[in-house]
C-alpha cells in the first residue's frame, strides 16, 4: 500500500519511518526545505508539492495529513478536493477541532471523497514506535485504511470509534483527561519540592511508577526529565496550551458536563504565564517530554 503524507515535522518525519518500517511505501511532502531533506536523507521519497504527492499515489489514492490543526490543516485539506478523485481518501491526523473535522468531512462529501479523523497519541516515541490512534468516518473508508492503522499503532491501540468527528472528539476529550493528570503530578512534586525533607524526585518518581496506585507513563516521563535535570532549574515553569483541553471544557459546557479538574488545569497553565512555579516547571518538562513541546530556558 502507497501512502501520501503530508508534514513531515516532528509527528509527521517518525510517522512516516514507522510506516516504512512496515512496508508501506511513503510518498511525501512537508513546506519545509530542511524537513524534506531530512526525509529524502532517511530514504522517504518526497516530492515538491501536495500536487506532486496526489500524482504519484496508486488508486484509491490516500493521503494523510499530519500538520498541526488549525490554519496549516484548512490550508493542506483546501487544496486536496481539487486534486483528488470519487473514491480516494483523506485522514486527518492533525487532532483538528472536531467541529472543524465535520465542515471538513461534509466538503469532501460533496466531491465523493472519503474522509477519516484520526485522533493520534503517544506523542514522537509513539509515532515513531506505534501509536495509540482513534479514528472517526464511514465504516467502508475505515476499513480500507485498517491495515494502515493497525499496523502504525500499538497492539490493541487503534479503534473506529464512530462516525466522521468522533475520532477527534475522543482524542480532544483524551487530552483533557491529560491536563487534569499532569497537574494533579506536578502539584505533587510542589509539595515535594516545598517540604522540609531533601528528597530525590527522580528516585521518587521512579518507586511510584514500581507497583504504585499512580504509576503511568507520565510518570516515567517525570523520571526521565528529573534524570536530565534535578530540580528543573533550566527551564521556566510557564505551561503551554495547544487548545483542545479548552475545546473540551467549552463542550463540557455545551453538553452541562461538570469538569472541574479539566478546567482548573487549564487556569492554572494560563497563571503560570504570569509567574514562575515549579508545578509549571514539572509540567513544562512533561510536555517536552511526550511531544517535543518548547520549553522556556529560565535565564
Amino acid at each position: 500500500m502507497t501512502i501520501g503524507l503530508i508534514g513531515l515535522g516532528k509527528m509527521g518525519y517518525p510517522l512516516a519511518q514507522n510506516m516504512m518500517r512496515n512496508n508501506f511505501t511513503v510518498v511525501a511532502f512537508d513546506i519545509d526545505d530542511a524537513n524534506r531533506k531530512r526525509a529524502a536523507d532517511a530514504g522517504i521519497v518526497t516530492t515538491s508539492s501536495i500536487q506532486a504527492v496526489a500524482m504519484h499515489l496508486p488508486n484509491p489514492r490516500i493521503i494523510w495529513s499530519m500538520v498541526p490543526a488549525g490554519a496549516a490543516t484548512e490550508s493542506v485539506l483546501s487544496q486536496l478536493p481539487d486534486l483528488l478523485s470519487p473514491g480516494d481518501i483523506v485522514i486527518d491526523g492533525g487532532n483538528s477541532n472536531y467541529k472543524d473535522t465535520l465542515r471538513h468531512y461534509q466538503m469532501f462529501k460533496e466531491k465523493g471523497i472519503r474522509m477519516l479523523d484520526c485522533g493520534t497519541s503517544g506523542g514522537i516515541s509513539g509515532a515513531l514506535n506505534g501509536a495509540c490512534t482513534m479514528i472517526g468516518g464511514d465504516q467502508d473508508a475505515y476499513a480500507i485504511c485498517k491495515p494502515l492503522f493497525d499496523a502504525v499503532s500499538v497492539e490493541n491501540g487503534s479503534l473506529h470509534v464512530g462516525a466522521a468527528g468522533s475520532g477527534h472528539f475522543t482524542k480532544m476529550v483524551h487530552n483533557g483527561i491529560e491536563y487534569g493528570m499532569m497537574q494533579s503530578i506536578a502539584e505533587g512534586f510542589e509539595v515535594l519540592n516545598k517540604s522540609p525533607f531533601e528528597v530525590d524526585f527522580e528516585a521518587v518518581a521512579k518507586v511510584w511508577n514500581h507497583g504504585s496506585v499512580v504509576r503511568s507513563w507520565l510518570m516515567e516521563l517525570s523520571e526521565s526529565a528529573f534524570s536530565k535535570d534535578p530540580n528543573l532549574t533550566a527551564i521556566k515553569g510557564i505551561m503551554h496550551s495547544s487548545g483542545e483541553g479548552k475545546w473540551t471544557i467549552e463542550t463540557a459546557l455545551d453538553l452541562g458536563v461538570p469538569t472541574p479538574v479539566i478546567a482548573l488545569s487549564l487556569l492554572m497553565r494560563f497563571r503560570s504565564q504570569e509567574e514562575d512555579t515549579f508545578a509549571g516547571k514539572v509540567v513544562a518538562a512533561l510536555r517536552n517530554e511526550f511531544g517535543g513541546h518548547a520549553v522556556e530556558k529560565a535565564d
